[in-house]
C-alpha cells in the first residue's frame, strides 16, 4: 500500500506501449495493452480495481461459477428461428465480416502471456473476466444493438465502463481520448458524444456483463432486450 500522500504513477516501460497503441491501436490492440500493464500495475491500484469488481451486483455469483461457454458453429447459429438472439448474433457476424471471431480463441493468447509469467499479478478474478468478456463481446454488440463502426464501438465499451469499472474498458477511453486530444482534434465532439451517450446508457441499463447469453440463443431477441432497459429494437445511437 502506497504511503497516503504518494501519487501513483505510470511506469516508463509501460508509457512506451501505451505511446504505440495512442499511434496505432490496429497495429497495438487494446487488448496487448491491457496484458502489458499488469507487470507496472501499482499494487493500490490493483487492489481498488478488485474490491470494486466484487462489489459489483452480481458478481459473486459470476466469479463463482466461472462460466465459459462451449464453441459454437456459424452453421449452427444460423439454424436459430428468426428474430432469436442467435439469429441476430448469425446475422450480425455474416453482415460485418466478423465470421473469423467465432474461432478466435483469446484465451490461448492469454495463457500463452499467462505462462510467460507477464499476467503474474493479475487478480485471477480479473483473469477469468477478461477471458469471458472477450467470448460474450460481439454478443453485446447484439443486445444492445450497437454496430461495429468505429464510433458505435466506443459506445459500447463506455457503455460496459459504466457497468464494470474494469481496466480494460478504462483503456480504450484513454487511447481514443488521448488520440482526439493530442492528434485529431476534429475528432473531440464525435468522440465525447459517443463515449457520452454510451456511459449514460451504460449507467441507465441493468447489468448485461454477467450474463449467460449462450443459454438465450433461442429466445426472441425483442424480448430478451426488454427486462434489462434496452429498447426492443435497440439502444439509440
Amino acid at each position: 500500500m502506497p504511503d497516503a500522500h504518494e501519487k501513483p504513477t505510470l511506469h516508463p516501460e509501460f508509457v512506451k506501449n501505451m505511446v504505440r497503441t495512442f499511434n496505432d491501436s490496429d497495429e497495438h490492440g487494446v487488448h496487448l495493452l491491457f496484458n502489458e500493464w499488469w507487470p507496472h500495475a501499482p499494487d493500490h491500484t490493483i487492489e481498488r480495481y478488485l474490491e470494486n469488481f466484487r462489489k459489483t451486483p452480481g458478481a459473486e455469483d459470476f466469479l463463482s461459477a466461472r462460466f465459459l461457454a462451449d464453441p459454437i458453429g456459424l452453421e449452427d447459429l444460423g439454424a436459430m428461428p428468426e428474430g432469436s438472439v442467435g439469429r441476430g448474433y448469425h446475422d450480425f457476424l455474416t453482415r460485418n465480416g466478423l465470421e473469423k471471431n467465432l474461432a478466435t480463441n483469446y484465451k490461448l493468447l492469454h495463457d500463452f502471456m499467462a505462462r510467460s509469467g507477464q499476467l503474474d499479478r493479475m487478480p485471477e478474478e480479473l483473469k477469468y473476466a477478461i477471458i469471458r468478456g472477450f467470448q460474450i463481446h460481439d454478443i453485446l454488440h447484439v443486445i444492445t444493438g450497437y454496430t461495429p463502426s468505429g464510433l458505435d464501438e466506443l459506445s459500447l465499451q463506455a457503455f460496459c465502463l459504466a457497468q464494470l469499472q474494469f481496466p480494460y474498458f478504462g483503456m480504450w477511453m484513454a487511447t481514443t481520448t488521448s488520440r482526439m486530444t493530442f492528434l485529431e482534434p476534429d475528432g473531440i465532439v464525435p468522440v465525447m458524444d459517443a463515449i457520452s451517450r454510451g456511459w449514460q446508457l451504460g449507467r441507465e441499463t441493468r447489468n448485461l456483463q454477467f450474463e449467460r447469453w449462450e443459454e438465450r440463443f433461442e429466445e426472441p431477441l425483442a424480448e430478451v432486450r426488454v427486462p434489462y432497459g434496452v429498447p426492443p429494437e435497440g439502444l439509440p445511437v
